[in-house]
């Protein structure tokens, strides 16, 4: 599973954790993240996120 980094502010997204503070389970993929997800640091959209 790849990680996402926001080209905001560098935070990573890891799908093996999730993103727990928005109920998105461990071990989902950034590629099925709601569209209206947004980085939980900084707030910027999903498509300012780039593949690590």
């Amino acid at each position: 599973m790849a990680k996402w980094k926001c080209n905001t502010c560098d935070y990573v997204y890891n799908p093996e954790k999730g993103d727990i503070s928005r109920l998105i389970k461990k071990g989902t993929e950034f590629e099925k993240l709601p569209e209206a997800w947004t980085c939980p640091k900084c707030k910027a959209a999903k498509t300012r996120f780039s593949r690590m």
